[in-house]
């Protein structure tokens, strides 16, 4: 399954994108409507839905070559968006932040893009969700940097190192934040 839903949300964002002047638009809807389609076709919203998430995530990083965008615009945009489908179908929102963080990661890992500009992107991106799905900020920060976290330790090499050092370089996310989330996230590995 892993295989096709990223295959099928590339598919998915290079047919929204085609002759349309706002690509990331196009993009965070592709993305959002595999997210519900996927949700709302689970008979039950719990891991098996969640888990897709991360697959749909890294889809939608893989077509930043089609999308003609920043991969920190891409990854922002798909996680946002992924976290808003899936607080729209009632799902849980934090699950679904750690999850989309994970996958654009692991999507950027898959076509050699830079995991610190897309750990970067995804945190923003989860912030920018939690407002609009009523979830705590400091809550998403540390979802999103789990998940960024634990699919560079998953990835390998230096990827763990490149990904906190670009979390904790980056002037557009709360260091405080930040920082707690990385220290609780060295406490579960």
């Amino acid at each position: 399954m892993l295989t096709y839903l990223i295959n099928e949300t590339k598919n998915a964002i290079v047919a929204a994108i085609q002759g349309t002047d706002d690509v990331l638009s196009a993009l965070r809807g592709a993305v959002k409507n595999q997210v519900t389609g996927v949700m709302k076709d689970t008979t039950e919203i719990g891991n098996t839905g969640l888990d897709s998430v991360s697959d749909i995530v890294s889809g939608a990083v893989q077509s930043v070559g089609e999308v003609g965008s920043s991969i920190t615009e891409v990854a922002q945009n798909s996680v946002s968006s992924a976290v808003t489908g899936v607080s729209e179908v009632g799902g849980d929102v934090l699950v679904a932040t750690q999850k989309a963080a994970s996958g654009a990661v692991r999507g950027a890992a898959q076509i050699g893009q830079d995991l610190g500009q897309v750990a970067v992107g995804a945190v923003e991106g989860a912030i920018g969700a939690a407002g609009s799905a009523g979830t705590n900020t400091a809550e998403a920060v540390r979802s999103a940097v789990v998940g960024v976290v634990n699919a560079a330790n998953e990835v390998g090499g230096q990827s763990l190192s490149i990904v906190r050092d670009a979390l904790l370089s980056a002037a557009a996310l709360p260091r405080d934040l930040v920082e707690s989330a990385l220290k609780g996230s060295s406490k579960e590995e």
